[in-house]
């Protein structure tokens, strides 16, 4: 039985996560008050197999039935019933951008602004972020890259001895990774920035990988980055840990980074690891 309870900040894409988990034959309920969700799982429980793949909705539209949720998780981890919490977070700016396209008022402030919503929230949601399963940013994830997290994560040919691995590239000039277990600085490589043809190019094109990787310092890093995840992925996993993001930073998170991630993607691939990779800020600075 795969019980997962879906929450998170609202315009973070819940809505669009319940519909794949549809596709995927999860059956799911969209905001359930959370009184309810133990008797919900009594009855799939008892269906003898019928309904074995279940999905719910809880988050702050419930208004004050909110509230009782930490008390609803303590009743089914006390009936013996196990479950997930998948937790969906974006960042403030994209939020707001949701928002003001969408012509949507926040829940929480139906005549203030967005944001304060959104701080509200945040701060209600804090301890449930503590304690959740699975943590997906969904920031700059285009619907295909949700959808193949969501399959790695809870589809039927999912490993459970395998954590999931992100690899996420990011420019410090933006800001540093928040939810990265591993933050890795390549700006100690060659900058293809400030070779006139790859400054418009990104760490994507042929042109600036293969800029990047004849220095022998690219070569070297790489190897030694390999061994090092070779020892502590078996680590995390006898742990028990479901989630691994590794960051890897440049100054802009569009050349050296990009193609270093891509790197340490192809390697965990071939390692037979579930893995994806995210360029966090390639876009942003394909824009400058």
């Amino acid at each position: 039985m795969r019980f997962i309870i879906v929450t998170g900040l609202s315009g973070a894409g819940k809505t669009l996560v319940i519909r794949y988990l549809e596709d995927m034959g999860f059956y799911c309920v969209d905001n359930l008050p959370p009184k309810l969700i133990q008797k919900f799982a009594e009855l799939c429980y008892q269906s003898s197999g019928k309904i074995d793949k279940i999905a719910i909705v809880v988050d702050i539209r419930g208004g004050g039935f909110f509230d009782d949720l930490f008390e609803c998780l303590y009743m089914l981890k006390e009936a013996g019933y196990e479950y997930e919490i998948l937790f969906l977070d974006a960042s403030d700016e994209v939020l707001i951008k949701r928002y003001k396209e969408s012509r949507r008022m926040h829940p929480l402030v139906k005549e203030g602004r967005v944001i304060q919503g959104i701080n509200m929230e945040r701060e209600r949601l804090s301890r449930l972020k503590e304690i959740a399963t699975y943590v997906i940013d969904t920031s700059y994830m285009q619907p295909k890259e949700l959808k193949e997290t969501l399959l790695n994560l809870f589809g039927d040919n999912r490993d459970s001895q395998n954590l999931l691995i992100s690899v996420i590239s990011f420019g410090f000039k933006y800001g540093i990774l928040l939810d990265a277990d591993i933050i890795l600085d390549v700006r100690f490589l060659p900058n293809p920035f400030y070779v006139d043809e790859l400054k418009q190019k990104t760490g994507m094109d042929y042109d600036v990988k293969k800029y990047i990787f004849s220095y022998p310092e690219t070569k070297i890093f790489l190897d030694k980055l390999d061994d090092m995840l070779s020892f502590l992925i078996p680590y995390y996993i006898k742990e028990g840990k479901s989630q691994l993001v590794i960051g890897i930073g440049c100054t802009g998170g569009v050349h050296r980074s990009v193609a270093i991630a891509n790197a340490v993607y192809d390697f965990l691939r071939s390692k037979g690891h579930r893995v994806n990779v995210d360029h966090r800020d390639i876009q942003i600075g394909e824009a400058e």
